[in-house]
């Protein structure tokens, strides 16, 4: 069976989008240096190893083409949390309740270190193995689990911290049966209009 790198291509496409609008947290330049980086894995077909992980060895060149852009120009600017980047992850189907919880993922999972974000992405998101995660991020496989043990925890606290914070009644809030210090027993405002005769 023949390698088919174009094949191959359009299969990881929409994974190597998603990595891209994790890096860059815009549309248009993640279009862009996914652009950048097919021409790169075309005119490095070559070097390829059949039989080796392709998506791994496409996305180290994306990565690549992103840190280099990013330090030779400053091109690619973390914006922080991007309304457009909440397309990496699946959409949320259900009911409100799911798509809450969706939100306070999203919102603790912002919160880690750009490299337990990014390893997140790799392992869980993109589903690929701790040692092609490894590869593309230049560090040991030890580093990568560490990485996502961390990660896995600190969102699970920032989780829990979130529900807990969710199920304590608000403070400070007057109870239905008692008036506001600011409001009068009567609110005159209630009265219809022929009481203030």
């Amino acid at each position: 069976m023949t390698f088919d790198i174009q094949k191959e291509l359009m299969e990881n496409l929409p994974h190597m989008r998603a990595f891209a609008r994790f890096l860059v947290k815009d549309r248009d330049r993640a279009d862009d240096l996914v652009q950048d980086a097919i021409v790169r894995v075309l005119s490095a077909a070559e070097q390829f190893e059949p039989g080796t992980n392709f998506k791994a060895w496409a996305f180290t060149i994306l990565r690549n083409l992103y840190y280099n852009e990013l330090r030779r120009n400053g091109r690619f600017v973390d914006k922080g949390e991007d309304v457009e980047v909440a397309e990496i992850f699946t959409a949320v189907k259900g009911d409100q309740d799911s798509t809450l919880d969706f939100r306070d993922f999203f919102r603790a999972f912002w919160q880690l270190d750009e490299s337990q974000r990014e390893v997140l992405m790799l392992v869980g998101a993109s589903g690929l193995s701790y040692e092609d995660a490894s590869k593309i991020c230049g560090c040991k496989v030890g580093t990568i689990k560490s990485r996502v043990s961390r990660a896995r925890q600190q969102l699970k606290s920032q989780l829990d911290a979130i529900q807990q914070n969710a199920e304590k009644p608000a403070e400070n809030q007057p109870k239905e049966d008692q008036p506001n210090e600011n409001q009068s027993t009567t609110d005159q405002a209630s009265l219809p209009d022929n009481s203030l005769k």
